[in-house]
């Protein structure tokens, strides 16, 4: 039963949405890769008479385990290993600088500018980024053992373990996950089509969207297999005419919602045997099970299945025969110069980076002039906060207060009880696995379950006992001022102005892709692949949108304000492509000046998005023939542009 808050102090929704953990599954495998990972360097440590080298070890242990996410080994491979050199890098400069004064706020300055700049690029160079600056930081600002290169030996091998123990399984391994991704598309898939004809709006925008996120997911594995894979590969021929296959069953669902009919079970029934049979990668015909259809959209739905049921089940399939969805990515050469002149010329990049270095030089520089005891840990806390690619940074602000008071108290625990030494494992062997199980819950979670290890691993080197735990609130309760004042307030980026403009550009494409839905000149291919990048695009803005959504009036107001159109654009799209599934299976295509009505009705709204502070209605004029297959496409964008144009 929901919790009973007495009246005036009900909670607002934007902290209840922080708040809230998120499901999801217990990844069992990587807490114990992340307890053996964090407590074996510490025991060798203590084993050589050296526990502070072991607690290096053990702190890049701890690196690897927060990158330790991916399924696909190759993935894994990225996410752990390349962090790791530059971590190497960070903790290099780190030891360099330490004790050298403003040398060292210059330097700590600058790689915080560089590191906000790289993060830019993409999932692997953001995790790259952070290690690099947490490392910088973390070497400035504490005493390291040892020769200046031994710390990052230690940390690398620390960080290298992880990796080896999530690679111990693959001569074993019993599923690929390229292979399981493509197969919960599928399965993903069969949730939409099963609640297509229902009346619960909610239900089809959550499955879509589900939906949308698991075919993101399996294309970007195969692309990155394919990145790697020489030659002709029969497994990944295989594994791409499989996806492929699933993209007129998707194109089917927008099809049977406006029909406004549920289909029959058998139906996601039978997409989910499919799934099975991807799974397996077997051959073996599927026994479908499907009913006669009666009507266009059941025949659509059917054609589709049929199809998708016989590309999964060839015993052998032409490499020459399969559509190119994907692309083949360009050469590692050409991308990485790609990204170095995005990052350079990007403004994006140029100001996270500005915005990072700002509040880390500011950190520095009131370390600097001011009896601020743990230092290091100001900075350290910006670096964690101040990631716009993880979310909100007032929402992070506030949830690594939370979670650091809620890892404080279990810190005072550990170290007031437990004496430094072998003690030390079994509550490593406890508290580590913890790392994995809570980050997917949520930043505060995240941070409530490192906070102690941290503190644990810094005591083991600096002997400090209790006295760190004030200090270190104090701190991140300072680290968090710095973010919020000087990486969020004096930056007035509303969110209008990170997702409104990209919700204008998902609208003008949207333009294109009607244009390009209909004619006899259609690239098949290039309009599947359009389609996939609009979709792909609309689920980043909703993504970024669930994001505002958790910050504080007025941009969370606003936020809410504007989601009616994200989801008004998005059946926009839906509606392009049933009527573009409907003319494909025999109904009569629409007239140019129907086209020319639509696009052009879509562009002015995408103006009007990109111009609007304030949402104002506005009334639209389409008219066209009764029964036309953009009759629906017609009532869609309408209602947007009832939401939503210029002034």
């Amino acid at each position: 039963m929901p919790r009973e808050f007495p009246v005036g102090l009900t909670p607002p929704d934007w902290l209840v949405r922080n708040l809230q953990p998120q499901k999801a599954p217990v990844n069992q495998p990587a807490m114990v890769r992340a307890a053996v990972a964090m407590t074996l360097p510490l025991a060798v440590g203590l084993v050589a008479g050296r526990p502070e080298y072991g607690a290096l070890a053990s702190m890049g242990a701890l690196s690897g385990v927060i990158g330790d996410t991916a399924d696909a080994y190759r993935m894994r491979i990225l996410n752990i290993a390349v962090p790791q050199f530059f971590g190497a890098v960070g903790i290099t400069l780190g030891c360099l600088v330490y004790g050298h004064g403003w040398i060292a706020v210059a330097t700590v300055t600058g790689v915080a500018l560089v590191s906000g700049m790289i993060s830019t690029i993409g999932a692997v160079a953001s995790v790259s980024g952070l290690l690099l600056l947490l490392n910088t930081v973390i070497g400035a600002g504490l005493p390291i053992p040892g020769a200046w290169w031994l710390a990052p030996l230690l940390m690398t091998g620390g960080g290298l373990l992880v990796l080896f123990l999530a690679l111990l399984s693959w001569p074993l391994r019993s599923r690929v996950p390229e292979r399981t991704a493509v197969a919960d598309a599928y399965r993903a898939v069969a949730d939409l089509l099963a609640v297509c004809g229902s009346d619960s709006e909610v239900a089809y925008d959550d499955a879509r969207h589900a939906a949308t996120q698991a075919l993101n997911q399996s294309y970007d594995l195969v692309l990155t297999h394919r990145a790697r894979s020489h030659g002709r590969s029969p497994d990944l021929t295989r594994l791409i005419a499989r996806l492929n296959a699933v993209t007129p069953l998707v194109e089917a669902a927008p099809t049977v919602r406006l029909n406004g009919r549920p289909l029959p079970p058998e139906v996601p029934g039978a997409v989910r045997r499919l799934a099975d049979a991807v799974e397996a990668d077997s051959t073996t015909p599927v026994d479908l099970r499907l009913p006669l259809p009666t009507t266009e959209t059941g025949r659509a739905v059917d054609h589709a299945l049929r199809y998708a049921a016989e590309v999964v089940t060839a015993p052998d399939i032409d490499p020459r025969g399969v559509a190119d969805h994907l692309g083949r990515p360009a050469a590692f050469r050409i991308r990485a110069a790609r990204a170095a002149r995005g990052v350079l010329l990007s403004a994006g990049s140029w100001r996270y980076g500005l915005r990072l270095a700002l509040c880390i030089g500011l950190a520095q520089v009131l370390v600097s002039i001011a009896p601020v005891p743990r230092s290091y840990w100001v900075a350290l806390t910006i670096t964690f906060v101040l990631k716009p690619d993880f979310g909100s940074v007032f929402s992070r602000a506030l949830l690594r207060a939370l979670g650091t008071v809620a890892g404080l108290v279990v810190a005072a625990a550990v170290l007031a009880e437990v004496p430094r030494g072998w003690a030390d494992i079994p509550v490593l062997l406890v508290l580590a696995p913890l790392i994995p199980a809570l980050t997917p819950r949520g930043y505060g979670y995240q941070t409530a379950a490192i906070t102690p290890v941290i503190l644990l691993l810094s005591d083991v080197l600096n002997r400090a006992g209790t006295a760190l735990l004030l200090p270190r609130l104090l701190d991140s309760l300072m680290g968090c001022a710095i973010a919020i004042v000087a990486g969020y307030l004096l930056w007035p980026e509303s969110w209008h102005v990170r997702v409104g403009d990209r919700l204008a550009d998902a609208v003008a494409d949207t333009a294109r892709y009607v244009e390009a839905a209909f004619g006899d000149t259609t690239d098949p291919v290039a309009h599947a692949r359009m389609r996939r990048r609009l979709y792909r695009d609309l689920s980043g803005i909703r993504t970024e949108f669930q994001r505002a959504l958790t910050e504080p009036p007025p941009t969370g107001r606003r936020a809410a304000a504007w989601w009616p159109l994200v989801v008004a654009v998005e059946r926009i799209v839906d509606a392009t492509t049933a009527a573009r599934v409907r003319v494909g299976h025999g109904a009569a295509p629409p007239s140019e000046a129907e086209i020319d009505q639509v696009a052009l009705q879509l562009r002015e709204l995408s103006e009007g998005v990109r111009e609007a502070e304030v949402l104002v209605p506005v009334r639209s004029d389409l008219t066209g023939p009764s029964g036309s297959v953009l009759e629906p496409l017609r009532q869609e964008v309408a209602a947007a542009r009832a939401i939503a144009s210029p002034r």
